[in-house]
């Protein structure tokens, strides 16, 4: 190819080459515009999250205080959203309350003028509360909604404002409020506008439960100090309630945002204030009158928790009601009223008052309860703190009343001094005298009081009252041992008895209270204390005198007693030289006692000891029934068992029998190791001996059959048996002056001894003469003619098969 010459072009080339660059422009177009749109998006997000940096930095700034979060959060939402105006409502039930606006000044201040606006129905605030997400209006003026208010639609149209969205201000389903933004023309807000603007939503309802909580922590907070305040003024006044009444109602008032009120008591039959907070000095002296209970009064008597009046100027005022109009007068308006309970019990109530019609929230009639819990635990706490106080006292002066009975043995004086002084003190009474009574008249023993009356009442001496209506006279009768008259000056006793006016006169007295002197229907005297002031004695001050007078009582009882035991010292002294003798005599005749009980039993010692002749016990002739018993296998026992255990055996065995012999009133001959010898019918005749000898075996065999069963299981083979019979013996007594027995002697004996030797185990053997005096009381069975050792010729022997009783029961 030559230099120079043009090189060819394939056909096309130039064209395609025209249409890549003109697709690469329009690429970078796109990414030019896409990379804008992202800057765009991206310095939106960057301003969006600098206005919520900056929400929340003044969120954190001012806790508790919403004005300037509001205001800060309508600033950023405003200029977020491209929104030249703005509100920030708040939702209090039925109605929305401005709570900041931003924008066109003229609208923002009628809307500040009007700053209450009701939930109408249809409404876009209450379609947000029935659950709508947002409100949007394209042009505000042409939506009929906004027609509803034609005063707010004129403002809107005004103000030049368009294109309107409202976004609820929610958590949980709650409405708290609303947020409202405004456009001057006509430019429906985007979905990114409306998202942006439920953002600061949320924000403005976490600044809300911020300051909510806040609040609420503040106020408990304050409570809980208010409350320590009033219990350490508890602790540090105890028994004084002036200073814990005050501290509760300043409390009190300064939390429920009352402007003053008071507090009153109970006393069962009327109502006052003992307390007043901020009250006006004529209002005070109205409530510190004593006053029956009210329509107020009787509701929370009812038992009602709270009584509060919205509006007092409501109250119809009955003609005795004294302190509503008064309270009208002083400007209260809304009036609450909290009892003062304890168990069921109303001690009185405690008030809170504001000069406008703005009824107390539930917290804060929750918080005057709590107060008045308080109060009630003072007033308890100063009621126990007087009782312990006024018991101390009250034993205190019984002690030292006892102390002067002590003291003064015999003698009444100081004794009714100190009677009588303890009894003003403590019942707080001006004057007071102890009367005698000897069964006709009374006499002065002790007066306490005005110098001019002591020396009257000394020289009037003793003197006569006869049963009549007079309070002397009702106790003179026994009608009544207590009388009380309120007010003397009002009685007929004081217009008629010189006597008695000339005392009421002189000591200027006019409350009485008497108790009687008495025991046991015997009227020893009685107490007499006065009051100058017409105030009757309370029951506690009644029973107090009542213990001062049983007090007298005992001191008079024991001054007879000791002037009784004065005169009774040298009867008893005579009677005890006396006594001295006859105590020798009676050393004597128990010694004698004591021999006889040997063999006879108790009864019968005491009796022949009581007649004092012994000469029956000398030797006689006379029939008797013998009983003879012993055990069965007690000699082999004996010589296997060992010393101690047949001393135990015995020893127990004679314990079991002893009892029964003395029951039956038989006479003991001997004991003789396991035998046993007792007759009837001697030293004292008898009715019947043979059966009440018989009776006697059969309670002594039952009661072997018990003792001997436990030898019995331990290997013993033990039995008991009696023999018994009757005839003629000689009695008496035998031995010498250290030792004398008493005991029988003749045929009989040694036949009782041979049936006993006889018997088989739990047989009872007795002789023809036995069996024939008592064959028709008991059944027999006839054993046969028997040869006897020592006997010479063959016995008629009978065994003892069961007592009548028991026959006729077969």
């Amino acid at each position: 190819m030559r230099q120079g010459a043009r090189t060819a072009v394939p056909p096309g080339r130039g064209t395609r080459r025209q249409t890549s660059v003109t697709d690469m422009q329009a690429r970078i177009e796109a990414l030019e515009a896409q990379n804008e749109s992202l800057t765009a998006e991206l310095r939106d997000a960057r301003e969006q999250q600098t206005a919520t940096t900056e929400v929340l930095g003044v969120i954190n700034s001012s806790p508790g205080d919403l004005a300037p979060v509001f205001d800060a959060i309508l600033e950023k939402a405003r200029l977020a959203c491209g929104a030249p105006h703005g509100d920030l409502w708040v939702r209090d039930g039925d109605v929305l309350q401005l709570a900041a606006t931003q924008g066109e000044p003229g609208f923002a201040k009628w809307l500040w003028q009007h700053p209450k606006v009701p939930l109408w129905k249809g409404s876009p605030p209450e379609r947000v509360v029935l659950g709508e997400e947002y409100v949007q209006f394209d042009d505000a003026r042409e939506d009929d909604s906004f027609r509803l208010v034609p005063e707010f639609l004129e403002q809107v149209e005004r103000a030049g404002l368009r294109s309107t969205l409202l976004v609820p201000l929610r958590k949980e389903d709650v409405v708290f409020g609303v947020i409202v933004v405004y456009r001057s023309e006509v430019r429906p807000f985007t979905k990114k506008q409306i998202a942006l603007l439920q953002n600061f939503a949320a924000q403005a309802v976490i600044a809300m439960e911020n300051a909510r909580l806040i609040t609420e922590t503040r106020e408990a907070l304050e409570q809980q100090t208010a409350t320590a305040e009033v219990l350490g003024v508890i602790n540090s006044s105890p028994g004084d309630l002036a200073p814990v009444f005050e501290a509760i109602l300043e409390k009190a008032h300064t939390l429920c945002g009352a402007a003053h009120g008071s507090l009153a008591v109970y006393d069962g039959e009327l109502f006052h204030a003992v307390a007043t907070h901020g009250q006006s000095e004529t209002f005070t002296s109205v409530l510190r009158r004593p006053r029956p209970a009210s329509p107020v009064h009787q509701r929370l008597q009812a038992g009602e928790r709270f009584v509060q009046i919205a509006d007092m100027k409501t109250l119809t005022v009955s003609p005795s009601d004294i302190v509503t109009p008064a309270a009208v007068e002083a400007g209260i308006r809304t009036q609450l009223f909290v009892p003062l309970r304890k168990d069921g019990l109303l001690l009185g109530y405690i008030t809170a008052h504001r000069h406008e019609v703005r009824p107390f929230s539930e917290k804060e009639i929750a918080l005057l309860e709590n107060f008045a819990a308080q109060a009630v635990i003072a007033i308890e706490n100063a009621r126990l703190i007087a009782e312990t106080q006024e018991a101390l006292e009250q034993q205190t002066a019984t002690a030292e009343v006892l102390g002067v009975i002590n003291s003064s043995p015999g003698d009444l004086t100081p004794v009714f001094d100190a009677i009588l002084a303890k009894a003003l003190r403590l019942c707080d009474a001006a004057f007071g005298h102890l009367l005698t009574f000897d069964g006709e008249q009374f006499d002065t023993a002790a007066v306490h009081g005005e110098p001019r009356l002591v020396e009257h009442l000394r020289q009037r001496g003793p003197f006569r009252v006869e049963p009549d209506d007079s309070l002397l006279g009702r106790i003179v009768g026994a009608a009544v041992d207590v009388g009380q008259i309120a007010d003397v000056l009002e009685t007929n006793t004081y217009r008629t008895s010189d006597h008695f006016r000339a005392m009421v006169d002189i000591g200027g007295y006019r409350s009485l209270l008497n108790v009687a002197l008495r025991k046991e229907n015997v009227l020893f005297g009685v107490i007499l204390i006065f009051r100058k002031e017409a105030r009757p004695f309370s029951d506690k001050q009644i029973a107090l005198l009542q213990n001062f007078a049983q007090q007298a009582v005992i001191a008079m009882e024991n001054a007879r007693l000791l002037g009784e035991l004065r005169q009774r010292t040298e009867e008893v002294a005579e009677l005890n030289r006396g006594l001295e003798a006859r105590v020798a005599e009676q050393v004597e005749e128990l010694g004698r006692v004591g021999r006889l009980k040997r063999f006879l039993a108790p009864q019968l010692a005491e009796l022949i000891v009581s007649q004092g002749d012994e000469r029956i016990l000398e030797s006689h002739r006379r029939e008797i029934v013998v009983v003879f018993c012993d055990m069965r296998g007690f000699t082999a026992f004996a010589e296997r068992a060992e010393p101690e255990e047949v001393m135990a055996l015995l020893r127990e065995y004679h314990a079991a029998m002893g009892p029964i012999v003395a029951q039956f009133e038989g006479t003991i001959d001997h004991y003789g190791g396991d035998g046993i010898m007792v007759f009837f019918n001697d030293p004292l005749p008898m009715p019947d001996p043979a059966r009440r000898a018989i009776d006697m075996a059969v309670a002594m065999r039952e009661r072997a059959k018990e003792l001997l069963h436990t030898g019995r299981r331990h290997g013993h083979h033990l039995g008991f048996g009696v023999g018994i019979s009757q005839g003629y013996a000689t009695l008496g007594q035998i031995g010498f002056a250290e030792r004398m027995d008493y005991t029988a002697i003749g045929t009989v004996t040694n036949l009782a001894a041979r049936l006993c030797a006889e018997a088989k185990d739990g047989q009872i053997l007795v002789s023809r003469r036995v069996a024939i005096a008592v064959e028709d009381s008991m059944a027999l069975e006839e054993i046969g003619d028997l040869s006897l050792k020592g006997l010479s010729q063959a016995v008629a022997v009978y065994n003892v098969v069961a007592l009548g009783a028991e026959t006729s029961a077969s």
